[in-house]
This record gives C-alpha cells, structure tokens and sequence, in this order.
C-alpha cells in the first residue's frame, strides 16, 4: 500500500478568517477539479472521494490567515493520479479571488506502522438524521468505534475493489481530546452550514487488517465530509520499509 502527498504553498491575496478557511480551501479543490474531466466526473459523483486536507498552516495568533501572506496546506490521497493531476490544476487556479497555489511538493509514502492517529481537524460522525456525534448529545463510545471502523472498511474496498474485515475493532483505544465539540463551518447554496466533530488520539491495533485501516484514514480521513477538511490526521510510529 501507498499514499501520495501533495504539500502546498499558497499566497494569500485576502485575508482569510480561520472559520472560513475549511470553505475557502474545499471551494478551491473542487474548482480546481472541475477543470480536469476526469476529477470533475469523481468530484460530481457520490460516495467516497479518497481525498481528504488539512487546514492553512501555520495559524495565526488572531484567528486570521493574512493577506500577503505565504501558508501552506497538505492534500492526500490513495490516488496517484488524482494527486498528479491536482499538483498541475492547483497552481492553475490564478483567478481565485482568495489565494494563489504557487508551489506543489509530492511525496510518495509506504505504509508503515502506525503506533498514533492524531485528528488535526474534527472528525465528523453522523448517528441519526442530522445529529452529529458528541460526547454530550450520544456518547456511545462502541457505537462511534464501529462507525469509524466500518467507514474504513468501506473506503478500503471501494477504492481496492477487495474485501477486508478485521476480527476486532481496529481501534485499541480512543482518546477524545477536546471538551467541546468542534465545529467546520461551510457555504452551500448561500447557507451556512455546520458539521460538528471531535478531536481524537487513536491507538490503533498492531495486526494486519487494522494496520492498514489506519493507513488509510491516513490516507483519506477519519470518518465523513473529507473533502470538506474533516478528518485529517498526523501520525506516529516506525517505517515499516
């Protein structure tokens, strides 16, 4: 297994609050996939995207991305095509009114072993109809396991077209790292809208089939609305090969 990572750095031409970020970054992939047939076809469709992209970086004191201001930001997937294309269609985007791509760096990572999952932005998970999973309005922590654990699953097979079950849960532990639940707030069809999550430290299982689970939330995000920014975890542990 492989994963492809794509570091960008990104002039700003406007500030940019740190609330509207995930929606200035998300609107700006998605235009940029537009462009590429192929990726509009995938951005259009349903279903799992196999993307997912961490917020603006560093942050600023104030809460506000700056004007003239260089940032970078880290898109990943388990596509190689995709993040070939999108390195190209990036830098061409120049008519964003907000920010300007102005270098891609790719890398190439083999799966490794992965001691740690860190969220670095919330991990959003939806338990009934509109209702988001926190600690206060559900706090079943079997039941957020198994979801999180079955939408890895999912994303394996569709993206490998193979089957794989693990025998047990391919978290080992959970940690929830924030007291409040955290918020991506986005625009569509001129509404606000806000997906509520969580912050989490995962302790993955060390057999195979968790292994690469982990891998691949890595990989494509921890739980729903990747493509929005949700999800998007750092790791920890020893290379593998």
């Amino acid at each position: 297994m492989k994963q492809f990572e794509l570091t960008c750095t990104a002039y700003l031409k406007n500030n940019i609050p740190f609330k509207s970020s995930f929606d200035t970054l998300s609107k700006y992939i998605s235009y940029s996939m537009a462009q590429v047939e192929s990726l509009k076809k995938l951005h259009e469709e349903r279903g799992f995207k196999h993307y997912n992209f961490g917020n603006f970086y560093p942050i600023e004191k104030e809460q506000v991305y700056k004007k003239g201001n260089s940032y970078k930001f880290t898109l990943r997937s388990l596509d190689v095509q995709l993040i070939d294309k999108l390195s190209k269609t990036l830098r061409a985007n120049i008519d964003n009114p907000y920010f300007l791509v102005v270098e891609t760096d790719k890398r190439v990572i083999k799966q490794f072993f992965i001691s740690e999952l860190y969220s670095a932005t919330p991990v959003i998970v939806t338990v009934e109809r509109g209702l988001y999973w926190s600690i206060d309005k559900d706090g079943d922590i079997l039941k957020l396991q198994k979801q999180l654990h079955d939408n890895l699953e999912k994303k394996y097979q569709e993206f490998y077209n193979e089957p794989i079950k693990g025998e047990e849960n391919f978290i080992q532990l959970l940690e929830i790292k924030n007291k409040y639940p955290q918020s991506i707030y986005m625009t569509k069809n001129r509404k606000d809208v806000r997906f509520f999550g969580n912050k989490f430290r995962i302790v993955p299982n060390e057999d195979e089939v968790s292994q690469k689970l982990a891998f691949v939330a890595l990989a494509c995000g921890l739980g729903e609305k990747n493509s929005f920014g949700g999800g998007f975890c750092i790791s920890g542990g020893k290379k593998w090969y």
